[in-house]
């Protein structure tokens, strides 16, 4: 078995994402512990064209590691400087669409007789399906063994032979020798499987797994080709040589709706033939089910469509110390129905869709796990997501560089299909890092935050605590609360803890659905914007409450213009003194009547309103207006039509910098309303006033039995 072993711990940060060798930051605790060491090109001696840093969407760069590579033509090369004992080389790599060729390589200046072949065969997908795609999956991994053992220090080097190549990351590694075959165990050669890769070995491992029932497959070095899955596969024992020697070539493997289970697979290595996403194939690793009680441990899973879409019964399913790579969508997908799965210290890189996923469809997944994986470079989706499902965990895991449609983590209640198990008991996401993840939605026309939670087809109503959180170099923003399907749903019962925020682009929260979340000991430095946007999306659909739970620090701003969205290291721009203060702003209120909510009352529209709960004054509407501002000017309004009859309300301005202290402004008196003068009210600030949170308290109405406004206008002039 090729364990992930202590042996890479030192350097599980530098898989994907540090560019220079040396001490490994606190973080590193966070992600798998990998028996492989990665060096970034751009880090390496070259004679090559170092591309990006990019994070836009279609860019070379964009899918890179470290959103950096670097480019070679004929004779040019990148040279690595060896960080660790190893005989294997693994690279990450792209070559234009439609090419081909191979890559010298050097080990201290000699050049080996292996040379490693480069191809763009499993590389830019395309999926006109999903809104908001472009083509993508531009890099893909090729490995060779070298043939003898580098030190650290030592030089490798890879040359073009004149296909240009961009050479993006090395991963170096010490790998032991094949394993020999277990005691009693049936080998598939045995039933005539071939391990020159020539034959059809089907048969052969059916036959084999027949024969082993109870016990143990030996899959002996060699390549094996295999032409349709395996079904049937219970109480058994697959298990290789070590996932550099034993290979089995096919795009299917298992394809099964149930099993009894007790399925051990392990050490050896699948690689297929997917060359495009055809959704409605199951060209995977595994697709179905393995029953329970079973495992799958130190694979090699490439060049397929999903490693592991799970459904059925895989209760108390293991998966750990798998490399997923090169998948054009999931690697991992818990499709509904997971009950104490756990995923752990994998390694997964250029998944087409997400990386690791909770989707649950059909039925709740319910206390499942993805623990110390570490996630480089999905390129259509999010590192890790969870839809829907219940008391479920997201622990240690480093995830970096994540391209369009896709956060470092989402939590969300995107459904996809009926019938969907919305969010429910406890969402545990702890000690998670999360390195230059967040992209522009081309859907939304904005951005998706580093972590999202997002109650895009239901209310999020779940316990979500999410604590220890490290965001690094997220290109736009750290924590993002969204209805992403647009229709306002809240998102609620959130609490933030414990988190550092570094370098993030654009602000620290991104606020765009009304709900509340507590925010505790969240540090931020080198913030881009301003630390807070809060601006809720329809503008009517309610507020977003940030509540403080102390120890905070480096974000207490807040981005002034929801008609604009910041961009990446600008300032907040000095409000126009002419522009309304108010609208779009989060509101509340004591109370509302049916329909008529808060919103309603900044939304820029004075043919909707406002009505709070009748017979029941006094009655406040508050509009946070997201900083504090010199106020000198309302306008209060009422829908314009004349089917509004005149009326007199007694109105008191409030205000207060904090949300909880609020003093008196302008003391209650009665302002006319009348729809042959466009029922409007101007109220006059005094000159001192300051505030953030406006309120209006409402004592009388003799139109009505209620306070009513369709726009609240606050301005800077008078």
């Amino acid at each position: 078995m090729t364990a992930f072993t202590s042996a890479g711990a030192a350097v599980a940060l530098a898989a994907g994402t540090l560019v220079a060798l040396g001490a490994v930051p606190a973080q590193a605790a966070a992600g798998a512990t990998l028996p492989f060491t990665s060096v970034e090109a751009e880090s390496a001696t070259t004679s090559g064209t170092r591309i990006g840093p990019d994070v836009t969407q279609g860019s070379l760069a964009s899918e890179a590691s470290g959103r950096q590579a670097v480019r070679i033509t004929a004779g040019q090369r990148v040279e690595f400087t060896v960080p660790r004992t190893a005989n294997a080389l693994n690279l990450a790599y792209s070559v234009p669409d439609g090419q081909s060729g191979t890559l010298d390589v050097y080990v201290n200046g000699t050049r080996l007789s292996r040379t490693l072949a480069v191809t763009s065969k499993y590389s830019y997908v395309d999926t006109g399906w999903i809104a908001g795609s472009r083509t993508h999956h531009f890099y893909d991994n090729a490995r060779l063994l070298l043939g003898q053992t580098v030190q650290p220090g030592d030089k490798v080097a890879v040359e073009s032979t004149g296909t240009q190549v961009t050479v993006d990351v090395a991963d170096f590694e010490q790998v032991a020798a094949a394993a020999g075959q277990p005691a009693g165990s049936v080998s598939v050669t045995s039933k005539g499987a071939d391990p020159s890769g020539q034959g059809d070995s089907t048969q052969a491992f059916r036959d084999a797994i027949a024969a082993a029932q109870g016990g143990t497959v030996w899959i002996p070095p060699g390549d094996y080709r295999i032409t349709s899955s395996l079904s049937g596969v219970q109480n058994v024992t697959l298990q290789g040589a070590g996932s550099w020697y034993s290979v089995v070539h096919t795009s299917r493997f298992i394809d099964q709706s149930n099993s009894a289970g007790a399925v051990r697979i392990r050490d050896f290595a699948v690689i297929g033939e997917v060359t495009e996403r055809v959704d409605s194939n199951p060209d995977n690793f595994v697709n179905g089910s393995l029953g329970p009680n079973s495992s799958v441990s130190g694979m090699w899973i490439q060049h397929l469509k999903v490693g592991l879409w799970l459904t059925g019964n895989n209760d108390n399913l293991v998966v750990e110390n798998n490399r997923i790579l090169d998948t054009t969508a999931d690697g991992l997908n818990l499709n509904g129905n997971a009950r104490g799965v756990r995923v752990r210290n994998n390694f997964l890189r250029n998944q087409g869709d997400d990386a690791l996923a909770m989707w649950s469809l059909y039925a709740a997944d319910t206390n499942s796990s993805f623990d110390n994986n570490t996630i480089t470079q999905p390129n259509l989706a999010n590192g890790i997501a969870v839809y829907g499902g219940t008391d479920l965990a997201v622990r240690n895991n480093l995830v970096s560089d994540t391209n369009a449609l896709g956060s470092g983590i989402a939590i969300s209640n995107q459904k996809f299909l009926d019938p969907f198990s919305p969010l429910a008991g406890t969402i545990t996401v702890d000690g998670n890092t999360l390195v230059r993840t967040g992209a522009i939605n081309p859907n939304w026309n904005h951005p998706m935050g580093a972590l999202r939670v997002d109650s895009y087809d239901s209310a999020v109503n779940a316990t979500v605590n999410i604590t220890n959180t490290t965001i690094t170099d997220s290109p736009y923003s750290a924590f993002e609360f969204v209805s992403g399907g647009g229709q306002g749903h809240p998102v609620r019962g959130v609490t933030v803890s414990g988190a550092t925020v570094r370098n993030t682009g654009t602000v620290v929260v991104q606020a765009e659905a009304q709900g509340a979340a507590t925010f505790r000991d969240v540090t931020a430095t080198q913030v881009g914007a301003a630390g807070v946007y809060n601006c809720p999306y329809p503008a009517n659909s309610g507020a977003f409450t940030l509540t403080d739970g102390g120890g905070n620090s480096g974000w207490s701003s807040t981005w002034s213009d929801c008609s604009t969205w910041p961009q990446p290291g600008q300032s907040n721009p000095q409000p126009d003194p002419n522009r309304n203060l108010a609208k779009g702003r989060p509101a509340t209120a004591t109370g509302s009547q049916d329909v008529y909510t808060p919103g309603k009352a900044v939304d820029g529209d004075a043919n909707s309103y406002w009505e709070s709960a009748n017979n029941a004054f006094p009655q406040s509407l508050t509009v946070d207006l997201g900083s504090p501002y010199a106020v000198r000017r309302l306008v209060l309004k009422l829908p314009p039509s004349s089917a509004w009859g005149a009326r007199t309300e007694t109105v008191a301005v409030l205000g207060s910098t904090d949300g909880s202290s609020f003093s008196t402004v302008v003391g209650a008196q009665g302002y006319r309303f009348d729809p042959a003068t466009g029922n409007t009210a101007t109220v006059t600030l005094p000159a001192n006033t300051n505030l953030r949170h406006l309120r209006l308290t409402v004592t009388g109405n003799t139109g009505w039995p209620a306070g009513q406004f369709s726009e609240v206008e606050a301005y800077l002039t008078s």
